[in-house]
């Protein structure tokens, strides 16, 4: 093991702590027990999860208060219905209550044929990659798809102190690291990719060198690589 990889682990469990919640959009989701909840909540977290964490967090906490704390019902409800239809009123930044409200009727779908998104997942996938089934939602075919692998990675990632890994039908092995600014900036710097531009193929390439390290969790790079990040950004505040 060279001095790089020893480096990183040590960024990795430095930062892979359960204060990492406090100040991150998984508060959302790891603030619930029942797994539809959790989906729910996750989901939309996570697809609102651009521009500052603070921003990110208050359009999160409008949602989950719109849905009384209690997401899964408000989904089969339809109440989202009436919240939302005034479609061209921006809710945040450029998602518009059209595009919240339309992830509210893909739930709905979901929820009154499947017992929970993970079935829905492993029932429709038959084989081919797991974001092909969501570019519909906003989740783009030409981006590194950060939001709907931060969104898998809460989901999936097993006895974390930060991820919730309700899923059990899908392993950790097959994540993808979800590439934002930090974590790209680092990796670049450490010679991890040479890459500058932001794209899945980037993310895989990340995600790849990792598996040489957590070869069952990849996904734990990420602290490290976001963590020391963040942590420099604040250093030169």
């Amino acid at each position: 093991m060279n001095q790089l990889q020893k480096q990183l682990i040590a960024l990795a469990h430095q930062y892979h702590q359960p204060v990492f919640i406090e100040s991150d959009p998984i508060q959302f989701p790891c603030s619930y027990t029942k797994l539809q909840d959790i989906e729910v909540s996750g989901l939309l977290t996570a697809y609102i999860s651009f521009g500052r964490r603070k921003m990110i967090i208050d359009a999160a906490q409008r949602l989950d208060t719109m849905m009384s704390r209690q997401p899964h019902a408000y989904v089969i409800s339809g109440q989202w219905k009436e919240d939302f239809k005034e479609g061209d009123k921006t809710f945040y930044r450029t998602l518009a209550n059209k595009d919240i409200a339309s992830m509210f009727h893909f739930l709905q779908t979901v929820y009154l044929q499947h017992h929970s998104l993970q079935d829905w997942i492993v029932q429709e996938n038959k084989g081919l990659p797991i974001e092909t089934l969501l570019y519909g939602l906003g989740f783009s075919k030409t981006s590194a798809q950060k939001k709907l692998n931060m969104f898998m990675r809460w989901m999936i990632r097993k006895d974390s102190a930060v991820d919730i890994g309700c899923w059990e039908k899908l392993h950790p092995r097959n994540l993808i690291i979800p590439l934002d600014t930090h974590v790209h900036q680092m990796a670049l710097e450490l010679g991890i990719t040479q890459s500058k531009t932001a794209s899945f193929k980037t993310a895989k390439e990340i995600t790849d060198f990792f598996k040489a390290i957590f070869p069952d969790d990849p996904c734990l790079g990420d602290f490290a690589l976001f963590g020391a990040g963040v942590n420099r950004t604040k250093t030169k505040n």
